[in-house]
């Protein structure tokens, strides 16, 4: 699996002035939930900033449209050789002034809808945190998403990756999906775009009877919606150039120092111990 890691860039817009935000929303009387905004509007909320909550990522109002420059559409459907520099800058004038980690993945998307096999939040979360107390229920993502990769941190931490659609793939052009479909059967590895964020949520001491910590490792898409429908339809790779916001997500220096070694390990599920 090809795996091509960058050092630490100093991407975005400064000043309020991107499409994408991460924040803080207001709330009297409770601690404000994470969001990811684009154009000003909630589109999705994230992993509650505790680090005890469950991990999520759940779709709201905001995420109704793709974010695919026309300057990068031809040299992305070719696919990469590596980190391309237009791209890159393309790209990152969507996203707030920071600190990013370039990460270049090939992936083999599984499409998962929440509630039915291979679900993430009504398999392995349940086992550690159970069900909603208030609502009696698993965590709900709102949308479909994409499984790609998993390992073992260590004996008490496994690492998960998802890539998460901006808009469900109900919603994409049945003819291009049938495009790519075709080209990744005659060998062609396109690459997709996303912003991600690393979360690592571990539940309150004494809470569940498998305790141990959640990595999430979460790629949220901005090119490339038809391209992992057919790479998950087809069962062929596609390429993901990802831009980790290093100053965003719930985890430490330590912890996304580990990633590049994380993710060349071998795909590993972990089995429950209860």
């Amino acid at each position: 699996m090809t795996i091509m890691w960058s050092g630490p860039r100093r991407l975005g817009v400064a000043d309020g002035g991107a499409r994408l935000q991460f924040a803080v929303e207001e709330r009297k009387g409770a601690a404000g939930r994470r969001v990811l905004t684009v154009d000003g509007q909630p589109a999705f909320e994230l992993s509650f900033w505790c680090g005890t909550c469950p991990l999520l990522f759940r779709r709201l109002e905001g995420s109704t449209e793709t974010l695919s420059p026309e300057n990068t559409l031809e040299r992305l459907a070719e696919g990469l050789a590596g980190f391309d520099e237009g791209v890159l800058e393309t790209f990152g004038a969507l996203l707030p002034e920071g600190e990013y980690l370039p990460m270049l993945l090939r992936v083999e998307p599984r499409l998962i809808v929440p509630g039915k096999a291979g679900d993430y939040f009504g398999e392995e979360q349940v086992t550690t945190w159970g069900v909603d107390q208030f609502w009696g229920l698993p965590e709900y993502p709102h949308t479909p998403y994409y499984r790609t990769f998993e390992t073992a941190v260590d004996a008490a931490a496994h690492l998960y990756e998802f890539v998460v659609p901006m808009v469900p793939p109900t919603w994409n052009t049945r003819e291009r999906v049938e495009e790519y479909a075709l080209l990744m059967e005659r060998g062609a590895v396109p690459t997709a775009v996303a912003v991600a964020t690393l979360d690592v949520c571990e539940p309150a001491a004494g809470t569940p009877d498998d305790h141990y910590r959640h990595w999430g490792l979460t790629h949220f898409l901005l090119d490339g919606h038809h391209k992992l429908e057919a790479a998950a339809r087809t069962g062929r790779p596609v390429q993901l150039l990802s831009l980790l916001a290093l100053d965003q997500g719930l985890a430490t220096t330590e912890e996304t120092t580990r990633l590049p070694d994380l993710r060349t390990r071998p795909r590993s599920a972990r089995s429950s111990t209860v």
